[in-house]
């Protein structure tokens, strides 16, 4: 009898241990739940699911729809610096007026669309520069020891550490006429006077690349890591050289990795500020200063929303069109 009933007992104490809520002293299945337990059980999954939905409600979409609403809107002197939209007319009538003269004073005004351009071009040269330094680089981190990878990612990660602001006023005492590089070259021999470097368009790419470099090195990373190395040593045995192998092995299954990085740093480079205000001098007239302008400087709220709407529909139309494009590919690839 003590035999048989040896494994029984630790059977169901095993049961008792493994059931939810169960203690050593029994099962708890029939403690009744408290209120927050049943809401919990009850919305939980649903409030895990509407967090993210409501972050992007919150702090996307709802200051989107205030600037699109003073962006239809007229100026004024006044707080705040437009006129309302939506007016009760004797009679209890409503009155809605939209004003659609902001977005048509910037294609007749040629600042905004030499702004416009200006960044468009340097954010794309910007990116192209970043994604040239950046793939060897995260090609190099991908393929190197676990104990030296871990070192170059604290390397790529460090200028995190620091203010943005300290790091790009760093780059102002670099690039100076009495700055580290100059007096290098002088010292050297190989200028007689300094070159002018700040304030230029050299400057400008130096700045933004620098700044941005890490936000293109870790997307390729992420894509390089994951790379299966027999593929390339299938295509090696095939008698493929090195570099057609990383034209037609290496290279394709790294684009996700270069579209993530080079949307990274494409879209805040087209919006830049800080960079061209110190870096680019007062030659240099981007977006972000246009819109900084028109803010606080001429505080014609109305314009500076039609700036911002217009760069921000200008931006996410084609991310939108390519990820639908990409899906769709994708798509048809799983179905073939």
């Amino acid at each position: 009898m003590t035999g048989a009933a040896g494994p029984e007992a630790r059977e169901q104490a095993e049961r008792t241990w493994a059931s939810p809520g169960a203690s050593p002293g029994g099962p708890d299945r029939d403690r009744p739940l408290t209120p927050i337990q049943r809401l919990v059980a009850r919305f939980g999954r649903g409030l895990v699911i509407a967090t993210p939905y409501g972050w992007l409600l919150l702090f996307f979409l709802l200051p989107f729809i205030i600037v699109l609403k003073i962006s239809f809107a007229e100026f004024r002197l006044g707080v705040p610096p437009y006129t309302p939209l939506v007016t009760w007319l004797e009679g209890g009538y409503l009155h809605l007026k939209l004003a659609l003269g902001n977005y048509l004073f910037l294609l007749d005004d040629p600042l905004y669309i030499t702004a416009y351009l200006t960044s468009l071009k340097v954010a794309l040269v910007s990116t192209v520069i970043a994604l040239l330094i950046g793939y060897p680089m995260a090609y190099a981190i991908a393929r190197s020891t676990p104990p030296w990878r871990s070192v170059f990612l604290l390397l790529v990660i460090l200028p995190f550490w620091t203010s943005f602001l300290i790091r790009v006023y760093a780059w102002i005492g670099i690039l100076k006429n009495n700055g580290l590089i100059n007096n290098a070259l002088m010292a050297l021999g190989v200028i007689d006077e300094p070159l002018p470097l700040l304030n230029t368009e050299v400057s400008l790419y130096v700045g933004i690349v620098y700044s941005y470099l890490p936000f293109m090195v870790l997307p390729l990373y992420a894509t390089l890591e994951k790379l299966d190395v027999s593929l390339l040593e299938a295509a090696a045995d095939l008698g493929s050289r090195p570099f057609k192998t990383f034209l037609t092995v290496t290279l394709p299954l790294s684009l996700p990795g270069i579209v993530a990085g080079s949307m990274l740093v494409f879209i805040p480079a087209v919006g830049e500020f800080v960079i061209p205000d110190l870096l680019g001098g007062a030659d240099t007239l981007m977006i972000g200063k246009v819109l900084w302008s028109e803010f606080f400087s001429n505080r014609d709220w109305p314009v500076a929303s039609a700036v911002a709407i217009a760069m921000l529909v200008f931006l996410v139309v084609p991310i939108v069109i390519f990820q639908h494009h990409q899906q769709q590919h994708a798509d048809r690839t799983e179905a073939g």
